[in-house]
Order: structure tokens, then C-alpha cells, then sequence
């Protein structure tokens, strides 16, 4: 595994999960993941993506366990947004 292929592999994943499971609002819509962040630690990869679509509020944590040649998906919905002011000095 390298890079590219797990990027391509978790752009896979995704856009499988999301047609499987797509609102209905969303049916017109083409699934178009985007790599917000990856990383690579010894055989691990870690990524998280995004689908283009404004209706799904998700967003996709993808893992590859190079140990045991696994990958894990993990979906996460965006529960809320709170605005937090922060003062010059920083608290």
C-alpha cells in the first residue's frame, strides 16, 4: 500500500457508503469525496474526507491497519457549531 492507492481506495469506500446511503434530497447528486487530511505512520494510513454534496453533513474518518491489512471506516455526523469567543490574550 502507498499513498496513492489508499487515497484511492478510501475515495472508494466513501463514495460507496455515501450511494449506499444517500438521503433522498441527495439522489441527483454525484458523489464527489475530497481528502481534508491524510497521514502515514510506519504501515498505518489515516484520512479524513468530505462529499461535495451541501446535504450530507458527514464527514469520513478512513484507516488501513498495515498489520493486518484492514480498513476501517468511520462515518461521523456533525452534532453542532458553537461559537466560542477568545480574547487577545488568548483564553
Amino acid at each position: 500500500m502507498n499513498d496513492i492507492k489508499f487515497i484511492k481506495l478510501a475515495k472508494e469506500k466513501v463514495t460507496e457508503h455515501y450511494l449506499k446511503n444517500k438521503l433522498e434530497e441527495s439522489r441527483f447528486a454525484v458523489a464527489c469525496p475530497f481528502v481534508v487530511w491524510q497521514v502515514k505512520v510506519l504501515q498505518n494510513y489515516k484520512a479524513l474526507l468530505g462529499i461535495s454534496d451541501p446535504n450530507d453533513q458527514h464527514y469520513y474518518e478512513v484507516t488501513y491497519n498495515g498489520n493486518k491489512r484492514e480498513l476501517y471506516l468511520d462515518v461521523y455526523n456533525k452534532e453542532e457549531n458553537i461559537r466560542i469567543k477568545v480574547k487577545p490574550n488568548g483564553r
